[in-house]
């Protein structure tokens, strides 16, 4: 799948996420993660979009998170609906 327009989903209140997506013409995966809580769960936020993105089959993106303590769930709903409206 391509992305073919920029698009977002989430809000930036409290136990939610801000996600941005956009074509990256240059190709592969590029995630700017900015979140509250960057030291404790920076890596697991960043696997859970891996893999939402591999599931999706999502090869060239640029993903811009802004997180406010997201759940996985939240996260991965997230991902899917800024992926779905940049189709």
């Amino acid at each position: 799948m391509d992305i073919k327009i920029p698009a977002k989903a989430g809000t930036m209140e409290s136990s939610d996420i801000y996600i941005m997506v956009q074509p990256n013409d240059e190709g592969g995966i590029i995630i700017d993660l900015e979140s509250i809580v960057m030291k404790q769960f920076g890596k697991q936020i960043e696997k859970v979009i891996l893999n939402t993105l591999e599931k999706l089959n999502i090869k060239n993106i640029h993903l811009i998170a802004k997180d406010r303590g997201a759940l996985d769930y939240t996260i991965r709903a997230r991902v899917e609906t800024a992926i779905k409206r940049a189709m």
